[in-house]
């Protein structure tokens, strides 16, 4: 992976974000600074932004508004950054879309790291023999793991975060087959969960109210209890 993507923090404290793009720059990515979602949308509008660094504590447009409304458009990956720990804000940021969460004060090598573990898994191709083998199939959705879309039963493209194109291609590999959160969070994040880590559960809720015809009573993604989630057969 390349470190010259283009990072976008977004905090309306002056020290915090001077911190961050002065070290990401130094990492070697570039990096451009907004205060506010109004700012935000500007510099979307006018640059090719890889990944959004976003504090919730915005002044006017909080940080979990501006999120809400850049899901209508946009996958951009989105690593929240603040200093919001409470588990309900954790829950309600991860709902709307974002794909790692991370409370101040934090370790900018971390931080760092987080990065480049979310690019990561949005930039990388695993070669593949043919074709065909870039697609999965089931009950008449079309998941292209190359071009990374989800396509609907009616051809429309359903607009995933990393976090969902991973949780679902992971489950769309192996389908009829449980696996287990921890599973699922290392084939998402690169990491163990913790004994609260709400984040696959999150995740899965997602994915129903996108490709569920009732998110309630799931058909496709189903719960095994004290197992984990498995996609019903069949994929082809």
């Amino acid at each position: 992976m390349s470190t010259s993507a283009h990072i976008l923090v977004v905090d309306d404290e002056p020290e915090i974000a001077e911190l961050l793009r002065r070290y990401l720059s130094a990492q070697g990515f570039r990096v451009s600074t907004a205060p506010n979602g109004a700012e935000t949308r500007r510099i979307l509008a006018e640059a090719d932004i890889d990944l959004l660094l976003l504090d919730l504590g915005l002044p006017g447009e909080d940080g979990l508004a501006l999120m809400r409304s850049l899901r209508e458009y946009s996958s951009v990956p989105v690593i929240v950054v603040t200093g919001r720990g409470e588990p309900v804000d954790r829950i309600l940021g991860l709902e709307i879309g974002a794909d790692d969460y991370v409370t101040k004060p934090f370790d900018v090598r971390e931080l760092a790291a987080r990065v480049r573990s979310v690019l990561r898994r949005t930039t990388e191709r695993t070669p593949r023999p043919s074709a065909d083998a870039d697609i999965l199939r089931f009950a008449g959705w079309t998941l292209h793991l190359d071009a990374r879309r989800l396509e609907s039963p009616e051809g429309k493209t359903v607009e995933l975060t990393t976090g969902e194109f991973e949780l679902l291609a992971a489950l769309a590999k192996a389908p009829g087959r449980v696996h287990s959160r921890d599973e699922l969070l290392a084939a998402t994040r690169n990491r163990e969960a913790g004994p609260f880590d709400r984040t696959i559960d999150v995740q899965i809720g997602r994915l129903r109210r996108k490709i569920e015809a009732d998110p309630q009573h799931p058909e496709l993604i189903k719960s095994v209890r004290g197992a984990g989630y498995l996609l019903t057969p069949k994929v082809s």
